[in-house]
């Protein structure tokens, strides 16, 4: 199983008829951390009109809330998860700040605005996906590393670190959907002489074939 959230924290600013509009996004992993970020957003621009807001947390989005902070209802809060939902995201909060321009946006032009701030923060941030794997280690004799190494080259598992003792020690994170046939695959070539180590599975990052922390 996968999902998608933002890399980085980030804002985009732009005016829409006189009014500053600035949208602030941020990867979490609980309702608290959302809290504390938008807190903070507050807190930066007590002199704003309006911090409108939107978050979605989980593995499969059970936790989405929202808020119009002032504005009409339906008009920020809504426009901004659906923001969200339409990018598959979660475990991400955005807030967007209005500074009021001294003329009135409507409904139609105040929920487009919302949407415009959620949208420029995640493109700033970027969107990663997030999927389940593995931190496995992988021990060998010296004469089988070029065959281990060919075979990670093919699978796009990036090698993470190896150590040289008495035996070659290999440290890869892998996808846990692919684990079994990788396994598989060292197995075969090493003519079933590779020892494995697995730890606990968990969510990585994932950018093009590389799993991050």
């Amino acid at each position: 199983m996968s999902c998608f959230t933002i890399k980085d924290e980030a804002k985009a600013e732009f005016k829409e008829k006189k009014s500053v509009f600035i949208g602030h996004g941020k990867r979490v992993e609980t309702e608290e951390e959302a809290k504390e970020f938008i807190q903070m957003v507050k807190d930066e621009h007590k002199e704003a009109r309006h911090n409108v807001y939107a978050y979605i947390i989980g593995e499969k989005r059970m936790i989405q809330r929202y808020s119009d902070d002032g504005e009409p209802h339906g008009t920020g809060g809504i426009p901004m998860l659906e923001v969200l939902k339409k990018s598959e995201l979660t475990d991400v909060v955005v807030v967007v700040t209005r500074y009021f321009g001294g003329i009135l946006l409507g409904t139609g032009g105040l929920a487009r605005a919302y949407s415009k701030g959620a949208s420029l923060a995640i493109k700033e941030a970027g969107v990663v996906e997030k999927v389940k794997g593995i931190s496995l280690k992988i021990e060998i004799d010296y004469d089988l590393l070029g065959k281990l190494q060919y075979v990670c080259a093919e699978g796009n598992n990036h090698i993470e670190n190896i150590d040289y003792t008495d035996k070659v020690k290999i440290n890869i994170l892998c996808e846990f959907n692919n684990l079994e046939k990788f396994e598989s695959q060292i197995t075969n070539v090493t003519s079933g002489k590779a020892l494995f180590e697995e730890d606990e599975p968990k969510m990585y990052f994932k950018l093009e074939h590389r799993l991050y922390e």
